[in-house]
């Protein structure tokens, strides 16, 4: 209690202190307009939402073509072999954001949030078209590769919509990042299953001799990338948020924030609160809100990244692999109907559910249900018809909702167990970690369904249940 007194004492001497800034600062310039206008600033969240659901189109829409994409490739020498290397692919994506997490955020501290936004944008255009027009296996490897390296843009978005409005708006502004992710569960799987092999699908559209015909996988790409050019130019009415002080005055501060910290130290107590500079990371990782919040994130984006890879690949699969044999019309189809459903549940039922029940409860039961509701998809492979299609859209739906329940609860722990202050450091030691398990789930994840296509008979884990028995791990 002391502690918590002492460091109450000091805020509002250092948020004192803070606002000492330049002269042109445009985070002051930005709290003028919040402090005059105390409304929701709508189109600055719009403009948050379009980069941010730009952002992530690319993630997900590779997913319902994947499996083709490989076998067109031509680097599997067996078709047990696709869901191998198709899991390399989705593993480089998140291991260069693994590498670049940290990277960016103190890219973003530094020269400003925008900057960032705008360079992780332009990586998409980039990268995800030349993605499109992979004639090898590893041009596929190095395009996604670099996209993850250079799109930067998980860490500082979020704490940009935390501070692109007042206080009373910032549980707002985080919503409408994940939402925007939501939505793009509906239209990145819908562009990739689609518009993925036009020539073959659209042959009165599309000739086999055009750019189309031969590079099968640049059309949703490609459609992807110019989405991202209109957010590019979004990006222009985007306002900076950072802050840029006096050094001669933050360096007195961070020296009367030491002087503070050591006293609190003395006490014994856990310090929440410190120097931004010298000792915000250390003050973090002893939150243990925070830190808990964030191991579970990172255990359920993996859960949820194996999920998707594995998902798509067994659809595909063929019949005597105790797969689905569908389309990747009929993925995109089912992923777009259980996104928007989603949609509909992040922004009219959850919200009710918990302000009603709270965060935790909910949490709780969505990841006891998600592991029943995995258990039951390998019995799917005896289905056919309309019957198959009804329970594998509604599985698909019900498994979105758990996942967005457990994402949506993570995100807020995180945010409101940390001052604003420190929201970019706290959301960029998330993102890395997250990214470290997301880029281990697709390999392992393909590496075991190819193993279990392999093994349909054997005894230990049959095939038909390797899938699901990974989710259960």
């Amino acid at each position: 209690e002391r502690a918590h007194r002492t460091a109450a004492m000091a805020a509002p001497l250092l948020a004192e202190g803070r606002r000492v800034c330049r002269e042109g600062c445009p985070g002051c310039r930005l709290d003028e307009i919040n402090k005059a206008n105390t409304g929701v600033p709508y189109l600055n969240f719009f403009f948050i939402w379009v980069v941010c659901l730009c952002a992530a189109l690319p993630i997900q829409s590779l997913f319902p073509y994947l499996y083709f994409m490989i076998q067109d490739l031509k680097v599997a020498k067996q078709e047990q072999d696709i869901g191998f290397y198709a899991g390399f692919v989705g593993y480089t994506y998140f291991l260069g954001r693994t590498i670049s997490a940290v990277p960016w955020g103190m890219f973003a501290d530094k020269y400003g949030r925008k900057p960032c936004i705008v360079i992780s944008i332009l990586s998409v255009i980039v990268l995800n078209t030349l993605f499109g027009l992979s004639t090898t296996y590893w041009m596929a490897i190095v395009t996604r590769g670099l996209l993850g390296l250079l799109c930067g843009i998980l860490g500082p978005i979020k704490a940009y919509a935390s501070e692109v409005c007042t206080k009373e708006h910032q549980a707002l502004g985080i919503s409408l990042v994940t939402s925007s992710r939501a939505i793009a569960l509906i239209i990145g799987p819908a562009i990739g299953g689609f518009l993925a092999q036009p020539a073959k699908k659209y042959p009165n559209l599309f000739s086999e001799e055009s750019i189309f015909g031969r590079f099968p996988y640049f059309l949703p790409c490609l459609v992807i990338s110019v989405l991202a050019a209109g957010a590019c130019v979004a990006c222009i009415w985007l306002p900076e948020t950072l802050h840029v002080y006096n050094d001669d005055k933050i360096e007195a501060i961070d020296t009367m924030e030491v002087q503070v910290d050591d006293s609190i130290l003395e006490d014994g107590k856990t310090k929440e609160y410190g120097s931004k500079r010298m000792a915000s990371t250390k003050s973090l990782l002893k939150n243990r809100q925070l830190m808990s919040a964030i191991i579970l994130y990172c255990v359920f984006s993996l859960h949820d990244t194996a999920y998707f890879e594995i998902f798509s690949l067994w659809a595909v699969s063929s019949r005597k692999y105790r797969g689905l044999s569908l389309t990747s019309q009929d993925i995109g189809t089912v992923l777009a109907i259980s996104g928007f459903g989603v949609l509909v549940y992040q922004l009219v039922i959850y919200p009710l559910l918990a302000k009603y029940v709270g965060l935790i409860k909910p949490l709780r039961s969505a990841a006891v249900l998600s592991v029943l509701l995995l258990a039951t998809y390998p019995l799917m492979s005896n289905l056919y018809g309309m019957e198959l299609q009804v329970l594998i859209n509604i599985a698909s739906l019900l498994k979105n909702m758990f996942a967005a329940t457990i994402t949506i609860a993570c995100n807020i722990l995180q945010n409101t167990s940390v001052p604003q202050e420190q929201r970019g450091v706290a959301n960029g030691i998330s993102v890395t970690l997250m990214s470290i398990f997301k880029a281990v789930a697709p390999a392992a994840a393909g590496i075991l369904f190819s193993w279990s296509q392999e093994n349909i008979t054997g005894l230990f884990l049959p095939g038909n249940y390797n899938p699901c028995y990974l989710h259960l791990y």
